[in-house]
């Protein structure tokens, strides 16, 4: 079958990727066309039509300057779904663009949209249930508690299909001992604890975030900081950033630089899920423009208590999160010395991020989804 992928950053890259691996083992005859990235030219053999580098605005700013672009990548994108005729085109993730891609498949092409990662509405934009609801004929979750809002609250129906994030980290720890020696001879680093830093995938994100977490953690001068370097950023970004700080950025080494932290400064995402699958004590860190009134506009915009995925999935503040106007280097700085000195602290944090994982459910969750596709693709063309 022919399969048509539509990814706009990093880690949709990356999950789409598995998915379509999964796909290729339980179709023989899976083809691909995409919208994505590297990964996913390595499973298919081929490069994308737009790389998603191309893709990635974020913030009301760059979007706007962006404007012809994005309309361009969209017509694109509409043009190159009807000359290839897939069989089912599956978004991932990245709502503000796929939601408009998928309302022309399916009310001029009327191609079977299966969309992969549910959209994050239960956090903002709720109204887009409507849309899911017009445009989406399978929906598949990838968070536990999503059940509880679409099928509970909206009363339609959802495939939670696991959490890939968990099969990554599990397949990384099967295959890397995680020795400490061998992590700092390989990077030339000292034999001192570490604090890990990660301040995002974005440049935006990078340049309000990093600041601040390095002034905070910098007074722990028995650690060393080292920061999990993004994909597709430049060293030189980051370095105009850390300035003289003594900061070693680390590039395609997240898990790596995981498993040996004491400690972590963690910007909101998936990173966040990471480090708790890593068992790292941390704080979650999100600058916003103009810190009171966002904090203002959060309490009455944002439809959830929490912004961080661990808290998210266990209901309760397990990890600090600290947005906003509660973000300052005085703030995480506070934290980190819990962190780093109050045991209790750490231990019940452990305990969470076990119960955490056992909601995540089992591992192997892109052979789930890819199974569930096939299936449910074979059942409607026998009905038609």
């Amino acid at each position: 079958m022919k399969y048509y992928l539509i990814v706009g950053e990093a880690s949709g890259d990356l999950h789409a990727s598995r998915l379509m691996a999964a796909l290729k083992e339980a179709d023989a005859q899976a083809t691909f066309r995409f919208f994505g990235g590297d990964l996913m030219a390595e499973v298919s053999g081929q490069p994308p039509v737009k790389h998603y580098k191309e893709m990635a605005y974020m913030g009301f700013v760059p979007v706007l300057l962006h404007l012809p672009a994005i309309f361009a990548n969209m017509r694109l994108c509409k043009r190159d779904i009807a000359a290839w005729k897939p069989d089912v085109v599956i978004p991932v993730d990245y709502p503000g663009f796929n939601l408009k891609i998928i309302r022309y498949v399916k009310s001029v092409l009327r191609y079977p949209v299966y969309y992969y990662i549910a959209p994050k509405i239960w956090a903002w934009k709720e109204y887009r249930i409507h849309n899911i609801r017009r445009d989406v004929d399978e929906l598949l979750s990838i968070l536990p508690f999503e059940a509880d809002f679409f099928e509970g609250k909206h009363h339609y129906p959802i495939h939670y299909v696991g959490n890939p994030t968990l099969d990554e980290v599990t397949a990384f720890k099967a295959t890397h001992a995680g020795k400490r020696a061998d992590f700092l001879a390989d990077n030339r680093l000292p034999d001192k604890p570490v604090i890990a830093l990660l301040a995002g995938s974005r440049k935006q994100e990078i340049k309000d975030n990093l600041p601040d977490m390095i002034r905070a953690a910098q007074p722990f001068v028995g650690h060393q900081l080292l920061v999990a370097g993004a994909p597709g950023i430049d060293a030189s970004y980051y370095a105009s950033y850390i300035g003289s700080a003594d900061v070693k950025v680390l590039f395609g080494q997240t898990y790596r630089l995981l498993q040996q932290a004491e400690a972590a400064l963690v910007t909101s995402g998936t990173a966040t899920l990471e480090t708790a699958l890593f068992d790292v004590p941390q704080v979650v860190c999100y600058h916003t423009p103009i810190p009171q009134i966002i904090a203002w506009l959060r309490k009455r915009v944002l439809k959830v208590k929490y912004i961080s995925l661990v808290n998210l999935i266990v209901d309760r503040e397990l990890v600090k999160e600290l947005v906003a106007d509660t973000m300052t280097v005085e703030q995480m700085r506070t934290e980190l010395e819990r962190l780093l000195t109050d045991k209790a602290y750490r231990q019940k944090m452990h305990y969470g991020y076990i119960e955490m994982e056992l909601k995540l459910g089992k591992p192997d969750s892109p052979r789930r989804a890819a199974e569930l596709v096939i299936k449910m693709l074979n059942n409607s063309k026998s009905v038609q």
